[in-house]
């Protein structure tokens, strides 16, 4: 993934990075390209070894979307829908079957690469797995998510700034055509797991005719 300078989304990464007196907020708005980089030619190629890119993963469901189903724990049926695929993921323990949004080997390979060029060198996310990332149900329900995050520790500071935040992020990856994924992974994978963490989120903004995500990271800490 190629890092794409923006000096708007730098100012906007800056202005929610603040200390509000009860909790810091740390926050980072960055763009890139889906051109390959640096090593992301081997992790592509590891992460479709005896695969095809477009072959389909199971994503974490989102809570909205939960629909247990009693089918044979030996059948996997997708379901197609306008605009996104499911697939009936089964519980080896109850043998009970969740309708799941599915995501392709490539852009799980987006979404990895571009959390590694984010967090890098202190991180890697090259053996993250798809059910520790999550198709989101809608724009306007991620919006809704990260004003409230921030506007609950920054107050009218917040409310100032924004519309000015979503117009640089819409002008850069054109929202409306994007599909939202969120990256969830459980506390050992998890770069912002530490103790004295009140809150964090990790949005990506993925725009596959732009060939582009948009990477908006944040976390509240004491």
């Amino acid at each position: 993934m190629k890092f794409l300078e923006n000096a708007r989304l730098d100012t906007m990464s800056a202005m929610i990075s603040t200390d509000t007196g009860d909790s810091r907020i740390e926050g980072r708005i960055e763009s890139y390209s889906c051109k390959m980089a640096g090593n992301d030619k081997k992790l592509y190629k590891s992460l479709n070894e005896g695969s095809a890119p477009n072959d389909l993963q199971a994503l974490s469901p989102s809570q909205t979307t939960q629909m247990p189903l009693s089918v044979s724990p030996t059948h996997n049926p997708v379901v197609v829908y306008p605009d996104r695929v499911r697939t009936l993921s089964t519980s080896s323990q109850d043998g009970e079957a969740t309708l799941c949004d599915t995501i392709s080997r490539k852009t799980l390979f987006h979404l990895i690469s571009t959390l590694n060029a984010s967090f890098y060198p202190d991180y890697d996310f090259s053996n993250a797995k798809s059910d520790e990332f999550c198709r989101e149900p809608s724009l306007q329900v991620v919006v809704d998510t990260i004003n409230g995050n921030l506007a609950a520790n920054m107050g009218e500071q917040f409310l100032s700034l924004k519309n000015a935040l979503w117009s640089a992020i819409d002008e850069e990856i054109q929202l409306v055509d994007c599909d939202i994924f969120s990256y969830n992974p459980d506390l050992d994978s998890d770069p912002y797991g530490e103790e004295g963490s009140m809150w964090s989120f990790n949005y990506f903004f993925y725009n596959k005719k732009m060939r582009r995500t948009l990477f908006f990271t944040c976390r509240a800490i004491r």
